[in-house]
């Protein structure tokens, strides 16, 4: 019975060990994430105010 108790106690599987993040260096261009937020935002603001004035 206590066989039986150990495989309906089992968690299911999960896919953490499937998933891999790569941290290491890797050539290219190194950009922080605030410098690619206020680059978008520039170039919104730019776009809209190339609509806005004629």
């Amino acid at each position: 019975m206590s066989k039986r108790r150990e495989e309906s106690a089992r968690m299911p599987a999960t896919s953490a060990g499937l998933l891999r993040f790569f941290e290491d260096e890797s050539p290219g261009i190194k950009i922080r994430p605030e410098m690619v937020l206020i680059i978008a935002g520039a170039l919104i603001a730019l776009s809209l105010i190339s609509i806005l004035m004629p």
